[in-house]
């Protein structure tokens, strides 16, 4: 079911579906938006082009090309200049919400966590005694 909001961009009320984040008079100005860096990016001269480059020749916001890299609708792997902030840092990264560095830092504390979990539980299985007893 619908649910009624305000654009976020025009502030004006909106069927929000699920589909899109914006009313359709914005969506569509988005689109316009899209098709002209797309054009841009298109050009073999321009397919390098960072997020920086980007903004200033088409005058496109950089929080719409991050949302459009995010979507997967421009490709780092086709555009490599492209990418969007990682959500704990702030770099550039091309795929999920942490780039590689972040990664890493998360893996290995919870490897150090994992280990000191399992050296507790072996020190608490030692310590417990168990007591047999003899039939007689």
């Amino acid at each position: 079911m619908a649910e009624l909001r305000n654009c976020p961009m025009c502030d004006a009320f909106f069927n929000y579906t699920g589909v899109r984040d914006v009313c359709y008079n914005c969506a569509q100005k988005e689109e316009d938006m899209y098709q002209v860096v797309y054009r841009f990016l298109r050009k073999r001269e321009n397919r390098a082009a960072n997020v920086e480059r980007i903004e200033e020749a088409t005058g496109v916001d950089r929080n719409l090309l991050y949302k459009w890299v995010r979507k997967g609708r421009l490709h780092p792997a086709v555009f490599p200049g492209l990418g969007y902030p990682c959500d704990n840092c702030g770099h550039l990264t091309n795929k999920g919400k942490l780039c590689e560095k972040c990664q890493s830092i998360i893996k290995s504390d919870l490897r150090t966590f994992e280990g000191a979990k399992e050296f507790r539980d072996d020190i608490i299985r030692r310590d417990r005694g168990t007591y047999h007893s003899e039939k007689k």
